[in-house]
């Protein structure tokens, strides 16, 4: 069934799915509507028989690069109860991505960062470019990379996780790969040939092996990580309300560094 989209494109072939995000212009940013299409598509192919493995990937020269400009401006004016849905709505697409119920491909070309980042994390393999940069750079604007936290514990240990959470530190598809955050790294004129490879290998699986084998790892991971989830899209929201939020998107809006100093801390001297 064609369905229409506005920010992504999808297509089935040889028993893959291909989602790719299309907002080039924007670095495929992503936004509130983004995020239900993926959703939406992702519900479509759960039980679809022609679907065997999916592939996430960008259009253009990034793969994603974090939230939309008009979105993050809209944030300021929203209640605690409108940032709570819109914090629920990621943290259930990163679950559903998660413990989806057939393998998830991401190809990360460019920049991956933030909510982009997080994307690509919650996916079963990531193949990343020489190009590609990762990052949860959330601290730098005063925000929390709240909801991606839970899933990159698990991915790369809390050690590094700690170091990429509090530094907000881009980093290169080589330390990527080196931290274990990604599986491979692989040339722009090999990627066509190393993809195809990968796919061809998962789909020549059982899909009910492949099935049950994820299940496996969210008999591990997901009712606590669901639980850890709903309560860190709270963290998320509150923290939205918050001032030093307020300021740092405002300085990455103007293009300057934030002021993170009250006027009584600025008067006594204080960071």
């Amino acid at each position: 069934m064609n369905q229409a989209f506005q920010t992504i494109k999808t297509k089935v072939a040889r028993c893959v799915g291909t989602i790719t995000l299309n907002r080039p212009e924007k670095r495929n940013a992503i936004n509130a509507l983004m995020v239900r299409e993926l959703d939406r598509i992702l519900d479509s192919w759960k039980n679809d028989p022609s679907v065997k493995v999916i592939v996430l990937q960008g259009e253009g020269k990034a793969f994603c690069s974090g939230a939309d400009l008009a979105y993050l401006q809209k944030l300021e004016s929203f209640s605690f109860e409108e940032n709570l849905q819109d914090s629920q709505a990621l943290s259930h697409l990163f679950l559903k991505i998660y413990s989806y119920a057939k393998p998830v491909v991401a190809v990360v070309q460019g920049a991956a960062l933030a909510g982009g980042s997080g994307l690509a994390t919650v996916c079963d393999l990531i193949i990343a470019t020489p190009n590609a940069k990762f990052g949860y750079p959330e601290v730098k604007i005063g925000f929390v990379a709240a909801i991606v936290s839970a899933f990159l514990i698990r991915q790369i240990g809390e050690r590094k996780a700690r170091e990429l959470l509090l530094t907000g530190e881009v980093i290169s598809a080589e330390r990527a790969l080196g931290l274990g955050l990604i599986n491979y790294v692989v040339s722009e004129d090999e990627l066509p040939g190393y993809l195809d490879n990968l796919l061809e290998q998962l789909i020549a699986n059982g899909s009910l092996a492949m099935r049950t084998t994820k299940e496996l790892f969210s008999y591990y991971n997901l009712p606590k990580i669901e639980e850890i989830v709903e309560q860190l899209a709270v963290v998320n929201a509150k923290f939205r309300q918050t001032e030093e939020f307020k300021e740092g998107v405002r300085a990455f809006l103007e293009k300057r560094k934030p002021n993170w100093q009250s006027r009584t801390n600025r008067e006594e001297g204080l960071c």
